[in-house]
């Protein structure tokens, strides 16, 4: 199979020397088929390719080629969910520019000054990169004119149908020329996007980059059980484990994400708080600081990190559920990127197992269960983080250089999170010259004297490490968590497409359950038997097993999860179940249900009740 690179893609030497520069050596897979189709011209393309696949430059990089000269007129128009994507794709597109003046870039997005932006495109801009509303708003008011648009490209344009832009995008596309190019780069396919594509691109092309879930693939997917009481607890342990902790944690609101980073400040943590209440010049900084790690948690709402690209991110903690699997894709798929391994943890409390069955169901195997991090394993990794920047340290100072084997320089090459140092600091003491630690090593010897005084020099580094890492060490900095509930609420319902009219009573539905999956008479209960359907409480995690089995056999009734009506809370006891619906019951006939043959051994009566 042929190689595909930048130079086969049809680009010119000075973008592709650009390229160069930045350190791009091959085209991603969305932009190995975007670019020769933007650049050869013809149809309007749709593209689908997963957030992160570099689908910025897939577009970006035929605009500046095609508008390399200033001609005062928008010829381009690059539609955004959010004002933090606006400011990025702008970023990233002029940074491609071969000669860094044209095509000349502007951003336009709401929360910030209409001033500015009044001025910038006044004096004449090639590209324009906004959101829906900012960008109607200034063709309204007569600051942006569409009637040199030569390309009009949806960024994101999942995201800003669920965001609620599909109106002023419909809007937009009346005032823009009937001949110019559509361009649409979507993570997903919903069918308002195909409705979109049929109604308004006229003849189009659908490629697609299916190598996205690749990309989830490097992201290790774990579920932990907590009471909604226990979570920060939970995410304190979690952070504190890990030798490098760079993340965002999702909130459901804007209040809940305010609150955790509060409670996460007050306990030692470097966070804050993204959400849609913040002003953009806030946002803006809050975002800085991330990107520079002089934070390293971001809470945030969905809405508020939407479009959000932050490479190098270690964690993303679902602190609560997404609404729906498409939201859990985007959130882990902001780790994990460019060949990079990442974590991504969801707290799960005893009331939502019948919501993480779905994500389960989306994220197939890669979703695994995990444990709520025990003390001693925190403290001893904490421990070791110590012990290894310790020995590192000493290491550059050249005070391991001349220890006796199997002490101090040994153990530090094997120290977590430390790498094993040159003995002479990286320089040569043939050559003469100093060590370039000396100076150095002569001030912290003569402190240590002073400490060490009167004093034995064990304890004397005992108290100094004791000094510089505080109470890191003492289990009182961690709380109680329960977990004396979970095996007692780790199970959910089943919906059985068979009822007391198809033969079937208490004992067959306890029966066909536990054959399909091989369970024990003690783990199989709460069935209740109606005229049409039946119901059975089993482990969650044999749930998933029930079912699949049900539907590998194709011969008995349906099985599928129950849940409650919309929008009810789960409560103990019996829930309210939504009502039967046509179809629902298997295709037993009436009266002459039986469970399957039983191959796992001979079953004694259970009570089921």
């Amino acid at each position: 199979m042929e190689t595909v690179t930048f130079e086969s893609l049809g680009l010119e030497p000075e973008i592709l020397e650009a390229l160069k520069r930045k350190g791009f050596e091959e085209p991603t897979p969305i932009q190995a088929l975007a670019i020769p189709r933007l650049l050869t011209g013809g149809a309007n393309l749709v593209a689908r390719a997963r957030t992160g696949t570099g689908k910025t430059a897939a577009f970006g990089l035929p605009l500046i080629q095609q508008l390399n000269r200033p001609t005062g007129a928008v010829r381009a128009l690059v539609l955004v969910p959010t004002r933090e994507l606006a400011l990025q794709v702008t970023g990233e597109v002029s940074s491609l520019r071969p000669h860094g003046d044209y095509p000349r870039v502007a951003p336009v997005y709401g929360g910030a000054s209409y001033g500015e932006q009044f001025r910038r495109l006044s004096r004449g801009v090639e590209i324009v990169v906004g959101t829906p509303g900012r960008v109607k708003d200034h063709i309204e008011r007569g600051s942006l004119s569409l009637a040199a648009l030569e390309y009009f490209v949806l960024d994101e344009a999942d995201e800003m149908l669920d965001m609620g832009f599909l109106e002023d995008i419909e809007w937009i596309f009346e005032k823009a020329p009937a001949d110019r190019r559509v361009l649409l780069f979507s993570a997903t396919m919903p069918k308002e996007i195909l409705r979109i594509a049929k109604s308004r691109l006229g003849e189009y092309e659908i490629v697609a980059d299916d190598s996205g879930p690749v990309e989830t693939a490097l992201t290790d997917q774990i579920w932990i059980e907590v009471r909604e009481a226990d979570k920060l607890e939970v995410l304190c342990r979690l952070v504190d484990k890990e030798d490098e902790f760079y993340g965002i944690v999702f909130c459901a609101t804007k209040v809940d994400a305010d609150v955790l980073a509060k409670n996460l400040g007050e306990r030692g943590y470097g966070a804050e708080a993204l959400h849609g209440d913040l002003s953009q010049m806030e946002r803006e900084k809050v975002l800085r600081r991330f990107r520079s790690k002089r934070t390293t948690i971001l809470t945030a709402t969905d809405v508020a990190a939407r479009g959000i690209d932050i490479d190098r991110l270690t964690h993303v903690v679902n602190f609560s559920l997404p609404h729906d699997p498409d939201s859990y894709t985007h959130r882990i798929g902001r780790t994990g990127r460019a060949g990079n391994t990442g974590t991504a943890v969801t707290l799960v409390t005893p009331d939502e197992y019948r919501r993480i069955f779905f994500l389960r169901k989306t994220a197939g195997a890669a979703l695994k269960k995990g444990a709520v991090p025990e003390v001693d394993e925190v403290l001893e990794a904490k421990r070791q983080r110590i012990r290894g920047r310790v020995l590192s340290a000493a290491a550059e100072l050249g005070l391991l250089a001349d220890e006796e084997p199997g002490i101090g320089a040994a153990e530090s090459r094997e120290a977590p999170g430390t790498e094993a140092p040159e003995a002479d600091g990286g320089k040569s003491r043939e050559s003469g010259e100093p060590e370039p630690s000396s100076a150095s090593l002569e001030r912290w010897r003569s402190l240590a004297r002073e400490i060490a005084e009167g004093l034995d020099p064990l304890d004397a580094l005992s108290a100094a490490l004791a000094a510089g890492y505080a109470d890191e060490l003492d289990p009182g900095r961690y709380g109680d968590i329960r977990t004396d509930f979970l095996d007692k609420e780790a199970t959910t319902r089943l919906f059985i497409g068979a009822g007391r009219r198809d033969g079937a009573d208490r004992k067959a539905i306890a029966d066909f359950v536990k054959d399909l999956a091989g369970l024990p008479d003690r783990l199989v209960g709460g069935v209740e038997v109606y005229d049409a359907f039946s119901f059975v409480t089993v482990p969650f995690e044999a749930a998933e097993r029930i079912i699949a089995e049900a539907r590998k056999s194709g011969k008995g009734p349906i099985v599928k999860m129950a849940f409650p009506k919309d929008g009810a809370p789960v409560r103990r006891g019996p829930p309210a179940y939504r009502k039967f619906q046509p179809g629902d019951r298997g295709a037993q006939s009436r009266g002459s249900f039986s469970p399957p043959g039983r191959t796992r051994g001979r079953r004694t009566s259970t009570r089921s009740g």
